[in-house]
């Protein structure tokens, strides 16, 4: 079957979670996308106060919360706000050095950080919470900081796929029973897949001493991918009306989908799932720079931690938060994930380089590299 071009789950495991192929030209695709993002305008009430500028992969219901929340205890500010992938986050901060529009970059792995700090997109500030995360977490000279912590998860449609026949691990994705029912968001746009694909390939370069083996995994898994997914909230769609069965997806938003009622459930990949530490920073150059340091304050402020926990599912970046006070599936969470071992340092110096050798070599040529390696896949 040729690969496509974008066009009630069991809540008992986790009591107390609120009610309620093929991309051609990807890199063009996404470049494209980058474009046009500079042209929408900024999500916010505009009430004229004292601007403060936001760019962020957190999605609206975060953002909004925070914009509300901020905006009625700091009376005069009004926070703005650009809701996009956090590798476009990237992009657009990077595009825009000259002349910096955003005065937060509010969310995003640390490796994409950690590419921004060495070129210049952001401003040390240590914030007055600083003390309260795990010290390696921090970026160098304090460019940026974790606010929350996450992790891909399979997540899968629970009215076709029993949660006893759900793949348990990621080597089970590779199964005959998934194929072409995998679907997965373009992975150059997020931040979540580029680091379960550099866990893939970062093991294989610690076993081996080459990303031969994780490349060629990563070839299988492009063989069993029905499609890659232009968006989140398609992707979602798409799985909800069963045109894909299963895929890799990020913690927070498998939780987001369950409170809302989607006929969605996941697991907990049993060898590991990378934890990613979601990170923020001041943007060099920010315009509104003396707002954006009083804001990123806040965002790891008690209160605001607390908050984004219970409303929004996020699991905070601190450590000093009382155990009771989180709610109730954050604490099932913290007791049933089990951390990947992989060499981070390998990702942070060399993903950048492994995904463009994915999108070159791989993407929709799965089958052609495993033929031309001998491996039937």
């Amino acid at each position: 079957m040729p690969k496509t071009t974008p066009s009630p789950p069991d809540r008992s495991s986790f009591p107390g979670l609120p009610s309620t192929r093929r991309a051609a030209g990807a890199g063009a695709l996404l470049a494209l996308a980058v474009a046009l993002l500079a042209v929408l305008p900024l999500a916010g009430c505009g009430g004229g106060g004292d601007v403060l500028v936001l760019y962020s992969p957190h999605g609206r219901d975060l953002l909004s919360l925070f914009e509300e929340t901020y905006e009625a205890s700091h009376p005069g500010i009004d926070v703005r706000w650009l809701d996009m992938g956090s590798q476009e986050v990237y992009d657009r901060v990077r595009s825009e050095r000259a002349n910096p529009q955003a005065d937060v970059w509010f969310g995003g792995p640390a490796t994409i950080f950690a590419r921004g700090a060495e070129e210049g997109l952001l401003a040390a500030y240590r914030p007055a919470w600083a003390e309260a995360v795990d010290a390696d977490s921090v970026g160098p000279h304090d460019l940026y900081f974790p606010a929350y912590r996450t992790a891909p998860v399979i997540l899968f449609n629970d009215e076709a796929v029993p949660r006893d026949e759900a793949p348990r691990d990621w080597d089970d994705l590779l199964a005959p029973r998934w194929r072409d029912e995998i679907l997965i968001r373009d992975p150059l746009a997020s931040g979540t897949l580029r680091t379960f694909f550099g866990m893939i390939v970062a093991r294989s370069v610690t076993r081996t001493g080459t990303p031969d083996e994780g490349f060629d995994w990563l070839a299988r898994f492009d063989v069993q991918t029905k499609e890659y997914v232009i968006n989140p909230a398609l992707m979602i769609e798409k799985l909800n009306r069963q045109e894909g069965l299963v895929t890799v997806w990020e913690l927070t938003d498998a939780l987001w989908q369950r409170k809302r009622g989607a006929p969605l459930d996941f697991v907990f990949p049993t060898s590991g799932t990378p934890i990613i530490v979601d990170s923020i920073g001041l943007v060099a150059g920010a315009p509104h720079a003396e707002r954006a340091r009083q804001f990123i304050d806040w965002v790891g402020s008690r209160e605001a931690q607390l908050l984004a926990a219970r409303e929004v599912l996020r699991i905070p970046a601190r450590n000093d938060l009382p155990r009771d006070e989180l709610p109730e599936w954050a604490r099932r969470v913290l007791d049933e994930i089990v951390p990947a071992d992989f060499d981070r340092d390998l990702v942070e110096q060399f993903g950048a380089d492994w995904m463009r050798t994915w999108d070159r070599e791989i993407r929709g040529r799965g089958a052609d590299r495993l033929a031309a390696r001998g491996d039937s896949g």
